[in-house]
């Protein structure tokens, strides 16, 4: 069993051997030696004259919790950050990271059950097409019904903002929001929106549904690079940043980017439906059972974003962090869809959305009643929304 050295004592008590300390913390003594030489894990004092590394066991509590958060799977520069909070102070700084693991791993179901719906319905029309059939493209039969977009985007600053971060658009093949956030929030948000606008998005007919989900996640790239740039310039580049829901239209098809706490809904049937999920502290906590979805309105810590395209690349095990959800949504005339900044989600109810969405004769109409709920219920942020119909195209 390898030792350096034998325990000595000190002022804070006897120290031990590193050999000791492992067996006390269930870390190695490699392991020890790596945290030392990150700067995670000192030991309490080490020999000048031999090198030997001593611990006072003290110390112990600590490694454990080391060896806990390894185990969960955080990487070591967090780790470091979270060793060196209070108590309270860390048990936030674990939950969000958590927070951001299940995230992505929601993430990966989601676009895992699409992918299974999506190859058994083309197993089911492949076993029931003749052998002589043509093929006549994934947008359906000849004769199918073509369908079209008509939308309208607005943007307020509020009652209470003097400056607004927020940016929407809306056209024949793009539906965007985004809220930004930080010194360069203006720049990132604006940044975010203009790197979809120039997708090579053609008729679904010319696209596989594999081929509109790479495509999808090319434009999250894309949209991920322009932000970094825009901010770029700024003093702390890591703390500016913007949200982004944002969807792209097919010819038959919806594509949704989606990354933050700004939201798409969809109302079919007389429904509200809402098709994010949000990637905030406060969602993570619903999800969890920690907070009930009445306590979130009134919840008084802050918005906490767990995802979001922002500054500076990060390392491989945070980057995952930050990517955009992708998917592709089937739309039906007569549907309209809202995308909206939390300016409008987090001030007023869903009942009351539903309300103005349904009662708007067309979409221009309508973002001008969500703006103006948002100015009833106090204005308290910018306020970006989209609008959209399906209709049938002539």
């Amino acid at each position: 069993m390898e030792r350096e050295g034998r325990a000595v004592g000190a002022a804070s008590g006897e120290l031990v051997t590193i050999g000791e300390f492992a067996r006390l913390s269930r870390l190695s003594a490699k392991a020890l030696r790596r945290y030392d030489e990150l700067g995670l894990l000192r030991p309490a004092l080490v020999d000048p004259v031999n090198g030997y590394r001593y611990y006072d066991p003290v110390q112990v509590e600590g490694a454990r919790l080391v060896a806990w958060l390894r185990r969960i799977g955080m990487p070591l520069n967090r780790i470091g950050r979270v060793v060196a909070l209070d108590a309270g102070a860390a048990a936030v700084e674990i939950r969000a990271y958590w927070a951001r693991v299940e995230a992505e791993t929601a993430a990966r179901r989601d676009l895992a059950m699409y992918l299974v719906d999506h190859l058994s319905a083309e197993g089911r029309t492949m076993s029931r097409m003749p052998d002589n059939a043509e093929n006549t493209g994934s947008s359906g039969s000849a004769g199918a019904v073509a369908l079209a977009i008509r939308c309208a985007a607005l943007t307020d600053i509020g009652v209470v903002r003097t400056a607004n971060q927020d940016a929407a658009f809306a056209g024949p093949r793009l539906l965007a929001v985004a809220d930004g956030f930080g010194e360069g929030g203006a720049e990132a948000s604006a940044a975010a929106i203009e790197a979809l606008k120039p997708s090579p998005w053609g008729r679904d007919g010319a696209l596989s549904a594999a081929d509109l989900l790479n495509a999808l996640e090319d434009t999250a790239d894309s949209a991920a690079r322009a932000v970094r740039d825009a901010v770029a310039p700024c003093a702390a580049p890591d703390g500016s940043g913007t949200t982004l829901t944002a969807m792209l239209w097919t010819g038959s098809r919806l594509g949704l980017v989606h990354i933050g706490d700004s939201r798409a809904y969809l109302l079919r049937g007389g429904e509200l439906f809402r098709i994010t999920h949000d990637h905030s502290l406060v969602q993570s906590m619903i999800d969890d059972g920690s907070l009930s979805p009445e306590e979130a309105s009134s919840h008084p810590g802050p918005a906490l974003l767990l995802k979001a395209l922002a500054g500076e690349a990060r390392p491989a095990s945070v980057a995952v962090a930050c990517r955009a959800d992708v998917r592709l949504q089937e739309v039906l005339a007569g549907d309209r869809y809202l995308l909206c900044s939390d300016g409008l989600s987090a001030v007023v109810d869903a009942a009351d959305l539903r309300a103005a969405v349904v009662a708007a004769d067309d979409p221009q109409e309508a973002v001008r009643r969500l703006a103006g709920l948002a100015r009833e219920a106090g204005g308290p942020d910018n306020v970006a929304c989209v609008v959209a119909d399906v209709v049938v195209e002539g």
